[in-house]
């Protein structure tokens, strides 16, 4: 697909059904989102959609001059992030998990190829490790683990026949073989507030914490479920109303990335983009053409998909070939732009199951990256330290 077809395709339309879940209920939503015709050659694009196109009233107030810093919309912003955090405060993190859930737990002894197929069976992208030998939690397993294991053998090939064989309770020699900083393993007890949780998860530049609570005959411990940025996100979208106070723009706050962001073209080999990931300890790279122009976004998990039942041939495909390769529930990808605000943004959460927004100009030229944890950190610390 040409440049000029690839941006033309962007005006088209499509309607997305997702199902999330609200807590105690499951909702059916209709989302309007704006999609990429694949060509037949394929360049593996995907749909977009915009919080503001259907959230957003259409009659907008005017930002007020940053050189008033208690301005109604000011003030609103300070009171809104006032009461979420004091939401986190009061509410645990049982509170986060739905009345019924599925929980797999991976032993340390098994075989990583036996691991990769188990989550992709099951549609999971992490679950957590018990050492069998001591009767303990051993940490989580994520796509960053399969990821170093790829890294490793690309680094050492005379070691690649003996991936299949390969345990997890490998997995930290490799973090040490490849000179990855590992990400600090955190837990906490699921009666505790669902505040200490967010912030552990800044600390340790974690996506997702285990709740583990305490066998009272054994003393020891035991795994209760995990909670992601996501779930917590959801969970203030869908019971705080003060989300809607958050009527800032971006481009008036300090959230998200917008200098010097990874991108790669459709031609772009894979291992080129998963050095990228590891190299800047980051989930996603933009796909965009010569122009800037967003075209896709390649994930970390996309990596699962690439490697499941232990090939990897597929590794050496180009950006644009491998992304053929989605699942055809992919949800599309996010975008927004610097126009947009967190109450619209928290709209989006609340109703479908995102993980970023790509943010992009009035010609969809990439801006920036608004990730998850951008997003947490901004309500758990901006202003804080105002507040008395």
């Amino acid at each position: 697909m040409s440049e000029a077809d690839a941006a033309d395709s962007l005006s088209l339309g499509r309607h997305l059904n997702t199902n999330v879940n609200n807590g105690d209920m499951d909702t059916d939503v209709n989302i309007h989102a704006h999609s990429n015709m694949l060509s037949a050659d394929a360049s593996g694009h995907e749909g977009f959609v915009h919080p503001s196109s259907y959230l957003r009233p259409h009659d907008q107030s005017s930002h007020m001059s940053a050189a008033q810093p208690l301005n109604p919309i000011d003030r609103e912003q300070r009171e809104g992030l006032h009461a979420i955090r004091e939401f986190l405060k009061v509410r645990t993190s049982y509170d986060v998990l739905p009345l019924s859930f599925r929980l797999i737990v991976f032993d340390t002894t098994l075989l990583v190829k036996k691991s990769l197929n188990i989550l992709i069976h099951n549609g999971i992208v992490s679950a957590p490790l018990w050492d069998s030998k001591t009767s303990t939690f051993a940490g989580l397993l994520t796509t960053s683990d399969y990821i170093n294991v790829i890294q490793y053998y690309w680094q050492n090939p005379d070691a690649f026949n003996e991936i299949d064989q390969f345990r997890l309770n490998s997995l930290r020699e490799i973090e040490k073989a490849i000179g990855v900083t590992p990400i600090e393993t955190v837990s906490i007890h699921p009666l505790k507030p669902l505040y200490e949780a967010c912030r552990r998860m800044l600390e340790s530049r974690a996506r997702r914490i285990p709740l583990i609570d305490g066998d009272d005959e054994t003393n020891r411990g035991m795994v209760v479920s995990v909670v992601t940025q996501y779930r917590i996100l959801k969970f203030v979208a869908v019971n705080v109303s003060e989300t809607q106070m958050l009527r800032k723009p971006l481009r008036d706050l300090n959230v998200g990335t917008y200098d010097a962001v990874e991108t790669a073209y459709m031609d772009t080999p894979v291992m080129d983009v998963i050095h990228m990931l590891v190299r800047k300890n980051i989930s996603n790279v933009p796909i965009v053409d010569k122009n800037k122009v967003v075209l896709n976004v390649f994930e970390a998990v996309d990596v699962i998909t690439l490697i499941k039942g232990g090939i990897y041939d597929d590794l050496n495909l180009t950006v644009g070939d491998a992304l053929l390769k989605r699942s055809e529930d992919f949800a599309g990808i996010y975008t927004c732009s610097m126009n947009d605000r967190l109450d619209t943004i928290f709209d989006t959460i609340r109703k479908s199951r995102v993980h970023r927004f790509v943010v992009i100009d009035e010609n969809n030229r990439l801006k920036g990256v608004l990730t998850l944890s951008d997003i947490l950190e901004y309500i758990l610390l901006e202003g804080e330290g105002d507040e008395v």
